[in-house]
């Protein structure tokens, strides 16, 4: 199976563009893209290899959609998808999906591979992600925040 491959800019040095990605994923991701929607409190990407992707929802209720498999801190992140075709968080890394970013300068590489893990809805999950409400959409979120916000200067 295909996988879905963008390019987009985002206008910022590649390890601003990292750091909102990873760091601000809370003030970018589209609530509707959640399982919690607008009672939402927190998605996030913890930023280190074995880290989780998750969301809290109301009282705390934690839901972990992904793992972070690889990520070079300014330079890429790998995590797992573990988001079922049905929309439901899928526990066995075997039937997961990857996510890759590579952060470049006043750009991203974006890579949504192996679908055919998912197993059975694998080719629908694949066009619906592949298209103008999928990562599209959320892809041009990130880019709208990215270039909404001022650059901050390196500090050395």
């Amino acid at each position: 199976m295909k996988s879905i491959r963008r390019n987009i800019s985002t206008g910022i040095p590649a390890m601003q563009a990292y750091a909102r990605f990873v760091h601000e994923l809370n003030n970018w991701w589209p609530r509707q893209y959640t399982w919690a929607q607008d009672k939402l409190q927190q998605i996030s990407i913890d930023g280190c290899r074995g880290g989780f992707c998750h969301e809290t929802g109301p009282y705390g209720f934690r839901c972990d959609w992904g793992r972070v498999i690889d990520l070079d801190a300014g330079d890429h992140i790998v995590f797992s998808w573990q988001i079922s075709p049905k929309r439901t968080p899928e526990p066995d890394p075997d039937k997961a999906s990857e996510v890759s970013v590579r952060f470049l300068p006043e750009a991203v590489e974006f890579e949504h591979r192996y679908f055919e893990r998912h197993g059975e809805g694998a080719e629908e999950y694949f066009k619906g992600m592949d298209s103008p409400e999928g990562w599209d959409y959320i892809l041009k979120c990130f880019a709208d925040y990215c270039k909404a916000k001022p650059e901050v200067p390196d500090i050395e």
